[in-house]
């Protein structure tokens, strides 16, 4: 069903979020769609992988509003494949995909519901007494909320939450692939994603040379309306969320950091609309360094050793992506695995697969989507005891 109405689908996700008609066709319809081929064979698996296991029941999720559709997929296609049956509530500024979904998916009455609304309308599903489980991409503020909410109700939870991610470059890596990476790491959808590596650590000695590179590439970018082909970054899904970045941004300005900003002028004179956006001199402790901006905005630090990236790294209360880039593997594996990131890049980034458990550390979240350990998620165990006859 995905796959054939796959251009309609793209251009909803288009139009309700802002971002670029190239994204939605080429990446985010298409992940849709393997997510759910992935998980009909999770589902044609029942009885040898799930005989000692049983569905939560009601299973209420809540979607965010930066990949509408493809976290739709992350969520529904595990509940169902596990036999539960899903309240969903898609974000109050992206409905559209979720309720076209729903209604030409040709599932059983009942099987998948969808209630649109404010924040509210969240705070209902989690506290219904009926919902034996929360399944939230969001903030993680609101995931907080969340979890004090549900406590002590019995409900399960998955959590996958804020990030400030980072993108370590080594000395030895190939820094024009590096450059592209960071594009694709960080300009993404605007840069509004929960895994955007809005943080860049760059080993002493290549720091200039590559600023420098990264500066000439992001002059390249084109901002634009979302159904423009040609176009690299969209608009920031709301007005709110734009002046959020504003401030943010003007508070790391205050702080001392630089702010270099490309193609300011060539902004669509109307929309919401914001430049890829660099930040130099910034201190590790710094507003911008810490705290998630969820725009098209990164900063940039150095280090000198292995063992000071990880330290700059791991200094956030946030644990969600990274990605390494070296050119010597074994430095690269020495690194990542002391990373506090749920999910590592190495040489690459943005690379998902419906195969792979999704989901980070710390304040950003618990629990998976996705792979075997994202089916679980959907499954309570249970023991058959059986006394023969006449023992």
């Amino acid at each position: 069903m995905v796959q054939r109405h796959s251009r309609l689908f793209a251009v909803l996700e288009a139009l309700d979020n802002g971002k670029p008609i190239r994204e939605t066709r080429d990446i985010d319809i298409p992940l849709v769609a393997r997510h759910f081929l992935h998980h009909a064979g999770w589902a044609q698996l029942q009885n040898s992988e799930f005989a000692d296991y049983a569905p939560l029941g009601v299973i209420g999720q809540i979607v965010p509003w930066n990949f509408p559709l493809l976290m739709l997929a992350w969520k529904i296609a595990p509940a169902i494949a596990t036999g539960n049956c899903v309240v969903l509530k898609p974000a109050e500024y992206t409905p559209l995909t979720a309720l076209m979904f729903a209604e030409r998916a040709g599932l059983p009455a009942g099987m998948l519901n969808v209630v649109t609304g404010d924040g509210s309308t969240g705070a209902v599903l989690v506290d219904h007494p009926h919902v034996d489980k929360i399944a939230f991409t969001g903030s993680t503020e609101v995931g907080k909320l969340i979890r004090l909410a549900t406590a002590g109700s019995g409900k399960s939870l998955t959590l996958e939450l804020g990030g400030k991610s980072l993108f370590i470059v080594f000395d030895d890596a190939d820094l024009d692939a590096a450059v592209e990476g960071v594009v694709d790491a960080i300009w993404f959808n605007q840069g509004q994603v929960c895994c955007a590596r809005s943080r860049l650590l760059v080993q002493e000695g290549d720091e200039a040379r590559f600023i420098a590179k990264l500066k000439r590439r992001m002059e390249t970018l084109r901002v634009g309306k979302s159904l423009e082909k040609n176009i690299d970054l969209g608009a920031i899904v709301d007005p709110v969320q734009l002046e959020r970045i504003r401030s943010l941004v003007e508070s790391g300005r205050r702080e001392g950091s630089a702010i270099w900003q490309a193609g300011e002028s060539a902004l669509p004179a109307d929309g919401s609309f914001y430049p890829p956006t660099l930040v130099t001199n910034v201190a590790p402790a710094s507003i911008l360094a810490q705290q998630e901006i969820f725009g098209p905005v990164l900063v940039t630090m150095s280090f000198r050793s292995p063992d000071e990236a990880v330290a700059l790294a791991n200094h956030s209360r946030y644990g969600l992506a990274a990605s390494v880039w070296s050119e010597t593997i074994g430095r690269a594996l020495d690194v990542a695995p002391r990373l506090a990131a749920g999910v590592v890049w190495i040489n690459a980034t943005n690379l998902f697969d419906a195969a792979v458990g999704f989901g980070g550390y710390r304040e950003s979240g618990y629990g998976r989507e996705g792979g075997r350990e994202g089916i679980y998620e959907y499954l309570k165990p249970r023991a058959w005891l059986i006394r023969s006859a006449g023992r």
